[in-house]
């Protein structure tokens, strides 16, 4: 592709370059494209916008450049007098991640603000995209400066002695937190919260596993045995033993497997299923869920990795409905943006065996300083800055304004439009149009993300803290790029 953004505060159209050798195939589970040539780039390393691009008339937040160069041309190469980031990577981090960077044009990122990504030559792209982590933007001033602070003062603990910002954190956190969730173990990501949970079942005795189809949960080991896809699955099977998976928003069939693991299993479920493709269940359906465990003495796991930190327009995907689960599963946004850090929250009854012997379970970098210290920074900028509401009232905003902007493609090139606060997902018709769609956004500026499991899902994750003007050039971009993606697919 060779579609650029226009420049900063400037209005109208410019013409159009062609592209030449350009091959896209839809990736089996990605739904991605990849190119195996592109289009030469310009004389001066930027590629030419097409003619009908719109731009949007309001400048972007001050805390841009003011004159940003447009974006990259897909399969165009990075600029000679840059390192070879995409070779380096094809030498020593894998030739397929190396073939997916050229695709996208070979530029390599290196500095974010807020609502912004900027890449080593020089451009910039709205990122909407980030698979949830930045509900708070990228690099939030105040998380910053904790853990520039923490990096001073103590960035990583002996494990001997007890820390106070690991303390500190957990109990903001639990502030927030459904009633009883009062204990915190902190991990790295969200997969290793994940097998905390899965190896706190196994301490209660509880040896079954029960999750949903289309769940997504990691891809650790323990994790992607409760990940339903085939796809990821196979290569490293056998998994673990007796796991069932059932359909999801579907009480009965969840009765079903429980009745024949009485006492014995533990439920694992999403809120919303966000890599499932931004499937949202019927009101009540965690309720129900929430009783069949009590019924069949089951452990009840939810996962808010993706959907919890005020992603659904509530603190916790669970809270629309005043569930309480046994445990809570934490990540992504708990990071401010800034470091990686994730949790697995339990009511007292649930957490035990690792209170009672803290070396069960244990993780050398697990609840460091610096990573805590985000943590906490991050709660406390959240309930500063009302994010939570926030993310409740631009949720529906952006949802209405996507759905307008695919108005016109709907039963064709579009098949649903569907959201809960700042978790949108635009289903399509077909696969490929998710890999297209994609690499046409990227060309001029923009960032999103396809759903692993569900590949013909495009899936959006904007910030709270997006301003009108980023949000006006992210419809204006998306409807010229759904415009451009329609009339390849159909000419």
């Amino acid at each position: 592709m060779t579609v650029s953004p226009p420049s900063t505060g400037t209005t109208g159209t410019t013409g159009t370059t062609g592209t030449t050798g350009t091959t896209r195939t839809t990736g089996p589970s990605a739904g991605f494209a990849a190119s195996t040539s592109g289009s030469p780039a310009s004389s001066n390393g930027a590629a030419g916008p097409r003619s009908g691009t719109a731009t949007p008339s309001s400048a972007p937040p001050s805390s841009a450049p003011p004159s940003e160069p447009s974006a990259p041309r897909a399969g165009t190469a990075a600029p000679s007098d840059r390192p070879d980031t995409v070779d380096l990577y094809q030498k020593h981090i894998g030739s397929g991640r190396a073939v997916m960077g050229r695709v996208m044009g070979g530029m390599a990122e290196v500095r974010s603000e807020g609502v912004w990504i900027h890449t080593d030559d020089g451009r910039r792209f709205l990122d909407f995209g980030g698979y949830g982590v930045f509900i708070m933007g990228h690099r939030h001033p105040a998380v910053v400066e904790a853990v520039h602070r923490q990096i001073d003062t103590h960035p990583l603990a002996s494990r001997v002695l007890l820390e106070p910002v690991a303390a500190r954190a957990a109990q903001a956190l639990a502030a927030h937190t459904p009633p009883g969730l009062d204990y915190v173990h902190f991990v790295n990501s969200g997969a290793e919260a994940t097998e905390a949970a899965l190896k706190l079942a196994r301490a209660h005795g509880l040896t079954s596993v029960i999750t949903t189809r289309s769940g997504f949960h990691g891809k650790t080991l323990g994790a992607l045995s409760v990940t339903a896809n085939a796809t990821y699955q196979t290569p490293f099977q056998p998994l673990l033993p007796d796991v069932t998976q059932v359909a999801y928003d579907d009480p009965a069939d969840l009765e079903q497997a429980l009745a024949a693991q009485r006492d014995r299993a533990c439920v694992i479920v999403e809120p919303v299923q966000g890599e499932g493709g931004v499937r949202i269940p019927n009101p009540g359906y965690l309720g129900r869920v929430r009783a069949l465990c009590r019924a069949y003495g089951a452990l009840l796991v939810v996962d808010e990795i993706q959907t919890g930190m005020g992603r659904l327009g509530t603190w916790w995907g669970v809270d629309a409905e005043g569930v309480r689960p046994d445990v809570l599963l934490v990540g992504k946004g708990l990071s401010g943006g800034v470091v990686p850090v994730a949790a697995m929250v339990a009511t007292a009854e649930a957490y035990a065996p690792f209170s009672r012997d803290p070396y069960l379970h244990t993780s050398t970098f697990g609840a460091s300083p610096i990573a805590c210290a985000a943590a906490l920074a991050t709660v406390r900028a959240m309930e500063k800055e009302d994010t939570v509401a926030r993310a409740a009232a631009l949720g529906p905003r952006i949802l209405a304004a996507v759905r307008d902007v695919c108005a016109p493609y709907q039963g064709g090139l579009v098949r649903e439009v569907r959201g809960r606060g700042l978790l949108i997902g635009v289903e399509f018709a077909e696969e490929q149009a998710v890999g297209e769609l994609m690499l046409e956004l990227i060309s001029r500026g923009v960032l999103v993300n396809n759903s692993l499991n569900s590949t013909r899902v495009l899936r959006l994750t904007p910030p709270a803290v997006v301003e009108d003007s980023a949000l006006d050039l992210f419809l204006t971009t998306l409807g010229a790029a759904l415009c451009s993606t329609a009339d390849r697919m159909t000419g």
